[in-house]
C-alpha cells in the first residue's frame, strides 16, 4: 500500500479503507478490480494491448471525470472546422510540428506552414540567448508575418510561440525572476501563486510570446532527481492546491474571452505523467508504480488544471512501467482526453518522441496514434515533417487522427485570439519594456522570497540587529545566477555574472542595504576573513545551478567542494562569533554538519532575482521586533542522511517561527549513511550510459550541429554519425559509433555544465581510462582533448595508441591527465574530460570512461609531459 504521507488526507483515508488491490470510489467509474492491469479489454497504450506489459495498461473508468470549461463558442468551433476543411495536407502536417528558433527561419515557417516555434533554454534571436527584449519582439513579428503569408487558396494560420517561462520570464535579461517552485511550495500561499502567474504573463507579453510551458505540476518523490525543484512539493494535495491559481494567473479565469485580449498567455501543465516518480530519481526514467499511485499522487494536479481550462499539456520524457508517455495511448487519449475531458492540445517534450520504441527523432507515427497533437521537434522538424507527411499519405497515420490533432491546435489559437489580434508588436503590452522587472513586479517576487524561507534552527541569534557589524561569507552570497538556479537566461543557468541581472539584488545586496540603512556595517568576505570583529556572521552556501538530467545526483548531499563554507562556519563559531547559515538549494539535502556548525539555519531554496527578501526576514526593525516573521514550511521532508529513503530529520510541514523562541539544539550525527562523498566518483560513463549530471554528445568538431544522445539507435550530423547499442559485460552495456569522413571533423564528448577541478588528480599519476573496442581499422589517428568551462582549452593530443588497438577486442586505454595539462588545458575547470575528435571515417565502441590508475589500463598512450 502507498505511504499515506504521499496523499492528501482525504485520499489517504479513502485508500486506507479500500481493500488490498482496490482503490476508493471515484463516482460513476468507481473501480472494483485489482490494480494489476491484467483485465481483458485494457486500453491500447501506443501499441497493441497484447504487446504491452500488463502493468502498463490503464483503466480509464477508474479515473475521475473532469469538466473542461467552455472556452469556445459555437461560432468559434464553426470557424475552426471551416479552416480545417480548407487546409491542404501539407499545411495540416506543418501545424502539428514545433521548431526551435535556433533551427528555423521565418522563411522556413512560411515554406513548411509550421504551427509553432519555441525557444529552448539556450536559444535566442540571432543565436544570442542574451539578446535584448527588442530583438525578441522583432523576431516574434517576423515569425508571425511569415506564417500569415499564405499561398493563394490556403487559409492564413498564425504561428504560436512557446517559451520556458517557468519562474518568471526567465529567458529575458532584466525580467523578474521568481523563486523556483519548490520555494513557492514552502510559502503555502495560493493567492500569491496567482499573482506570480499574472506578473509572468505580463512580462511574456512584452516580448511577444503567447505560450509558456508552465506550470510544472510534478510531485517529486525522490529528490535526487535533477528537476525536483520544478515541483511545488512531494505532497499531491499541496501541488493540486496551487495549480488552478497559477493557471488563472497566466491565462485568466476560463471563459470564451480571448486570452490575448487580457494580460494573459496560454499555460501548459507538465510533465504528464509521473515524471517525479522515476526509479532512482533518474530524469527521463521509468516510473515503476501502480495505476493507483499514478492516479492518486501524480494525476491529482491535473484535475484542477483541467477544471481551470489549461490550454495545453506537455507529455513527459519519462515512462510508466516501461512505456514512454509520448506513445501511451491509454494515458494520453483514453484518460486525459477521454475520461478527464481535456479539450486543449497535447505537446511532447524536446525530441521526446525519438525515445519511443521503434521511433527516431525523424519519424514517430506511434506518438500521433497515441494522441500527441504537436511534436516538439526543435532541430529534427524538417525530417519529421517529411516522414509524417508520407505516413499520412500511405495511411500509417489516419487522416481522422491528423484532423483531430490539427483541430486541437486551431482551437488553442482561436482561444488565444491569434486570428484577430494582429502581429505581436500590435498587441496590448507589447514593447512596454519598462514592465520587465517593474518595481511592483519585483515587490511580488520579494514577497515570495520572504514567504518561502524556512527556519530549521534558531538558538536565539535571530533576528539580527541591523545596526550591528555583520560579516557575510560563503560563495553563494553575492551570486544572483546561483540564487536563481537553472532555467535562468540559459538552460542550465550557468556562466552568468551579476551584470546580466539589471535591477536584481543578490542576498549580499539585500543584507548590505538593510544594515547600512540602519547605521550598521556590513562586510563581504567569501572565506570569512575580516578586518574588525563582527557581531554576527551570515554564511550563504549551497548548490550551484543545474537543470534536468544535469542535476541528477547519486545521493542527497552537496558535492565536496560545495561543503567548504561549513569550515568557514566552524572557524567563525570557534572565535565566538554567532553564525547564521543560509542555504541556497533546489532540494532538501543532508547537511547535518552545517546544522551543527551554525547557531541558526535558514533554507532559502532558489529565491531568484530578489535576494533582498532574505534580509527582510533575518533582521529586526527599529523597535527590535522582527521586520517579517518566517512563514515557510517544508514542502518535503528533510533527510537525516544522504540516503534516499533513509530517516527523516525534519518532517514535511516543519518550520520555525520567531514566536517559537530560542530552541535548544542537540548535536546531530555527522554520518551521511552512504559510501560516496557526493562527487561523481571519477566515473563519467558506465555501461554505455553517462553518469548523473553528465551527457554524451556528438557534435561537429568546429562547434556546429550537435546531438545529445539520450536513446539509441540515433543519427547525428545529418546522418554522418550513427550511434547504436552494443554489448559489453551486460546486454547493451556500450555504445557503438559509425562515423563518416568529413573535413569539418566529428567529436564524441562527455560533458557537464558544472565544471570539475582535476588539478589534484593531474598532479598525481591519474589516467583518463576509456574502455573501447576498435570495430574497424582507423582511416587516420584520433585526437583527444578536454574542454574547460564549456570552451576548447589546449591543443588536441594525438592518441596513436588508439590506432594500434586490436580490432574487435575490448581494451582499456589510459591517457595521463598530464597530457592535457601539457597541451595547455586548465585542469581546474574541466567541463568535458573526454573529447574524441576525428575528421576521418571511424568505427568504434565505448563502454566506460573514468579516472583511474596505471594498473587499470591495458594500454597507456604516450605524450610529452612536464
Amino acid at each position: 500500500m502507498l505511504s499515506k504521507t504521499l496523499l492528501s488526507t482525504a485520499a489517504a483515508a479513502a485508500l486506507a479503507t479500500a481493500g488490498p488491490g482496490t482503490a476508493p470510489g471515484t463516482g460513476p467509474g468507481a473501480e472494483t478490480g485489482a490494480e494489476t492491469g491484467a483485465e481483458t479489454g485494457a486500453a491500447d497504450a501506443g501499441e497493441s494491448a497484447q504487446a504491452l506489459p500488463p502493468e502498463a495498461t490503464v483503466h480509464p473508468e477508474r479515473w475521475p471525470e473532469v469538466a473542461f470549461p467552455v472556452v469556445l463558442t459555437a461560432q468559434d468551433e464553426a470557424e475552426v472546422q471551416d479552416l480545417l476543411a480548407r487546409m491542404t495536407l501539407e499545411q495540416k502536417v506543418g501545424q502539428i510540428i514545433q521548431a526551435d528558433i535556433a533551427s528555423v527561419t521565418p522563411a522556413e515557417v512560411r515554406e513548411y506552414r509550421l504551427g509553432s516555434v519555441l525557444n529552448g533554454g539556450n536559444s535566442g534571436p540571432g543565436g544570442n540567448d542574451l539578446a535584448p527584449p527588442q530583438d525578441w519582439l522583432a523576431l516574434a513579428d517576423a515569425f508571425h508575418e511569415a506564417s500569415m503569408d499564405a499561398p493563394a487558396g490556403e487559409p492564413a494560420i498564425p504561428i504560436v510561440w512557446g517559451t520556458d517561462a517557468v519562474h518568471g520570464h526567465s529567458n529575458i535579461v532584466g525580467a523578474t525572476i521568481f523563486p523556483h517552485n519548490i520555494g513557492l511550495g514552502a510559502a503555502r500561499d495560493p493567492e500569491l501563486i496567482e499573482r506570480i502567474g499574472r506578473v509572468t504573463a505580463v512580462e511574456i507579453r512584452v516580448t511577444g510570446q503567447e505560450w509558456t510551458f508552465a506550470p510544472t505540476v510534478a510531485v517529486p518523490q525522490d529528490f535526487r532527481w535533477g528537476r525536483a525543484y520544478e515541483g511545488y512539493s512531494s505532497d499531491p494535495a499541496l501541488v493540486a492546491a496551487y495549480v488552478g491559481s497559477m493557471i488563472r494567473g497566466l491565462q485568466g479565469p476560463p471563459s470564451t474571452a480571448r486570452i490575448l485580449a487580457g494580460p494573459h498567455v496560454a499555460a501548459s501543465t507538465k510533465h504528464y505523467l509521473a515524471d517525479g516518480a522515476t526509479i532512482d530519481g533518474k530524469d527521463q526514467g521509468d516510473a515503476a508504480i501502480s495505476e493507483l499511485e499514478l492516479r492518486l499522487v501524480h494525476g491529482a494536479p491535473y484535475i484542477p488544471a483541467i477544471e481551470n481550462g489549461v490550454a495545453t499539456v506537455m507529455t513527459s520524457f519519462s515512462s510508466w512501467n516501461g512505456v514512454k508517455l509520448s506513445a501511451h495511448r491509454g494515458l494520453v487519449t483514453d484518460v486525459l482526453k477521454g475520461r478527464m475531458n481535456f479539450g486543449g492540445l497535447v505537446v511532447t517534450d524536446w525530441n521526446a518522441h525519438g525515445q519511443v520504441a521503434g521511433c527516431t527523432n525523424a519519424s514517430c507515427p506511434k506518438a500521433v496514434a497515441a494522441g500527441i497533437d504537436m511534436f516538439m521537434a526543435p532541430d529534427s522538424w524538417r525530417s519529421l515533417y517529411r516522414s509524417t507527411l508520407a505516413q499520412v499519405r500511405d495511411g500509417t497515420i489516419p487522416m481522422e487522427r491528423l484532423d483531430d490533432a490539427v483541430a486541437r491546435v486551431l482551437r488553442v489559437k482561436q482561444r488565444l485570439g491569434l486570428f484577430k489580434m494582429g502581429k505581436p508588436s500590435q498587441r496590448p503590452l507589447s514593447g512596454q519594456y519598462e514592465l520587465l522587472g517593474a518595481a511592483d513586479h519585483r515587490a511580488v517576487a520579494r514577497e515570495a522570497v520572504r514567504k518561502s524561507l524556512v527556519m530549521l534552527k534558531n538558538t536565539g541569534v535571530l533576528p539580527l540587529k541591523p545596526d550591528a557589524r555583520i560579516l557575510v561569507a560563503g560563495d553563494a552570497a553575492d551570486d544572483i545566477a546561483r540564487q536563481s538556479g537553472g532555467w535562468t537566461l540559459s538552460w542550465q543557468g550557468t556562466g552568468l555574472d551579476n551584470s546580466l541581472f539589471p535591477g536584481a539584488t543578490s542576498i549580499w545586496d539585500g543584507i548590505e542595504s538593510a544594515v547600512t540603512s540602519a547605521g550598521g556595517h556590513a562586510e563581504l568576505s567569501v572565506e570569512g576573513d575580516y578586518g574588525q570583529r563582527p557581531d554576527a556572521a551570515i554564511v550563504v552556501f549551497g548548490e550551484t545551478p543545474y537543470a534536468e538530467f544535469q542535476g541528477d545526483i547519486a545521493s542527497l548531499q552537496l558535492r565536496p567542494e560545495l561543503r567548504r563554507p561549513i569550515e568557514t562556519m566552524r572557524k567563525l563559531r570557534a572565535q565566538g562569533i554567532p553564525v547564521v547559515a543560509v542555504m541556497v538549494t533546489g532540494r532538501p539535502l543532508y547537511v547535518n554538519e552545517a546544522l551543527n556548525a551554525a547557531d541558526a539555519f535558514v533554507t532559502a531554496w532558489l529565491p531568484g532575482s530578489e535576494g533582498g527578501g532574505v534580509a527582510d526576514v533575518l533582521f529586526a526593525g527599529e523597535d527590535g521586533a522582527p521586520r517579517h516573521d518566517f512563514r515557510g514550511l517544508l514542502p518535503a521532508a528533510w533527510p537525516a542522511t544522504a540516503r534516499h529513503g533513509g530517516p527523516t530529520l525534519f518532517p514535511f510541514g516543519y518550520g520555525l517561527r520567531y514566536a517559537d523562541g530560542p530552541r535548544p539544539w542537540a548535536p546531530l550525527a555527522e554520518d551521511s549513511g552512504v559510501t560516496d562523498d557526493g562527487g561523481n566518483g571519477g566515473v563519467f560513463f558506465e555501461r554505455g550510459v553517462p553518469a548523473s549530471a553528465w551527457s554524451l554528445t556528438v557534435t561537429r568538431a568546429d562547434g556546429g550541429d550537435s546531438l545529445r544522445v539520450t536513446t539509441v539507435p540515433a543519427e547525428a550530423l545529418s546522418g554522418r554519425v550513427r550511434i547504436a547499442a552494443t554489448d559489453h559485460e551486460v546486454q547493451e552495456g556500450a555504445r557503438s559509433f559509425t562515423i563518416a569522413a568529413d573535413p569539418a571533423g566529428t567529436a564524441i564528448e562527455l560533458g557537464t555544465f558544472d565544471a570539475i577541478d582535476l588539478t589534484r588528480q593531474t598532479n598525481g599519476d591519474v589516467l583518463l581510462l576509456a574502455t573501447v573496442r576498435l570495430d574497424a581499422p582507423l582511416a587516420q589517428p584520433l585526437d583527444m582533448a578536454v574542454r574547460c568551462e564549456g570552451q576548447e582549452c589546449g591543443t588536441p593530443v594525438a592518441i596513436d595508441a588508439f590506432s594500434a588497438l586490436p580490432t574487435g577486442e575490448w581494451r582499456t586505454l589510459g591517457v595521463p591527465l598530464k597530457c592535457f595539462r601539457a597541451a595547455g588545458a586548465d585542469m581546474a575547470g574541466i567541463s568535458a574530460p573526454f573529447r574524441l575528435v576525428t575528421d576521418g571515417a571511424a568505427r568504434f565502441s565505448l563502454a566506460r570512461v573514468a579516472l583511474g590508475s596505471l594498473s587499470e589500463a591495458d594500454v597507456v598512450a604516450g605524450c610529452s609531459t612536464d
